[in-house]
């Protein structure tokens, strides 16, 4: 414990430092890969969506005492021969069975073989239908929802911070979160529900709370003592990082400790989809999210800044005052 504090103070004091400003091209470098690599993901390997944005039928069988996938798979077959399957089983008892779209007749098919292929009666077998339109009013009220919250979040902080600069640094940093954590969820083959997005615009949200917190510290350590503190613009946003670096680890484990505990019981235990797909992707966002805070928003502010004249004379003060301590002494 004496280790921890010690370690927090020193970086408060500037005793002890990361070199977030100084050494900003490489992290700039490793970000544009992780972006570019994620991209190439999704090209390579085009996200999932699950079915309230495809649209398809659903199925699910309740009380069954065997849940081998390939079984459901074969029920389907076996009545709309080429239909695409997905199977998942839930809990220890039930199997969710997701295809394309189907008629009235091939539903009831399906129904009577998946209840004669599991042992169960039919009225453990439950259908449900979702449309392509319905699906297609998903997505585009989930687009209009993350276009509305970049757009209020860039709005609010330029008015807050008094500066659109620190509003365009914290954007990107969204942005870099998201692109990022879509492209982990389809490197891996998550599937990307309702759910999935409401975890993505929460973890959008706890990213800009990270991010909030630290430009705060950044802009006590530029607008009102930047001047006297005989530092550097990029100094000062350095140490503003540093001071708020024990901060923003706390906040992450805690963060991510419960998210990874309910993912681990949803996903392994419980078998309830929508725990585990929020759940994931509040997980995978806040260490990202944790990231980008320090490494792209904040370095990313401070190139931004450093070249307006008022900051380049300052620094230009500084450093010559620097020149004449050290041949003086």
């Amino acid at each position: 414990m004496r280790f921890f504090n010690r370690f927090g103070n020193d970086l408060y004091t500037g005793k002890l430092s990361f070199p977030f400003v100084a050494r900003r091209t490489l992290w700039f470098i490793i970000a544009a890969a992780l972006v570019l690599a994620s991209v190439l993901v999704l090209i390579v390997k085009p996200p999932q969506f699950s079915i309230e944005f495809t649209g398809g039928s659903q199925f699910t069988v309740t009380n069954v005492a065997n849940t081998d996938q390939l079984l459901a798979t074969e029920a389907v077959q076996s009545v709309v021969p080429g239909a695409g399957t997905k199977v998942t089983t839930i809990g220890e008892d039930a199997v969710r069975v997701q295809t394309d779209q189907m008629s009235d007749a091939e539903t009831r098919g399906v129904t009577a073989a998946l209840a004669e292929i599991y042992e169960v009666p039919t009225a453990e077998v439950s259908s449900s239908f979702i449309g392509p339109s319905w699906g297609q009013d998903v997505t585009r009220q989930s687009l209009w929802g993350l276009a509305i919250f970049l757009a209020l979040t860039f709005l609010i902080l330029a008015l807050y911070f008094r500066t659109w600069k620190m509003s365009v640094a914290a954007i990107i940093g969204l942005i870099d979160v998201l692109v990022v954590t879509v492209g982990v969820y389809s490197l891996f083959g998550f599937e990307i529900s309702p759910a999935a997005v409401i975890g993505f615009l929460t973890i959008l949200s706890y990213s800009l709370y990270d991010t909030t917190v630290v430009f705060d510290k950044v802009r006590e350590n530029t607008f009102e003592d930047g001047e006297k503190s005989g530092r550097t613009f990029g100094e000062s946003v350095n140490l503003a990082a540093n001071q708020t670096l024990v901060r923003s680890i706390n906040t992450t484990i805690v963060a991510a400790l419960p998210t990874g505990a309910i993912l681990f019981i949803g996903a392994l235990w419980l078998g309830a989809q929508t725990l585990t797909d929020i759940s994931l992707s509040i997980f995978v966002g806040t260490l990202v999210a944790a990231y980008s805070t320090l490494f792209v928003a904040v370095p990313l502010f401070a190139l931004m800044r450093e070249s307006e004249p008022g900051i380049k004379a300052n620094d230009a003060r500084v450093r010559e005052s620097r020149e004449r301590a050290a041949v003086a002494a």
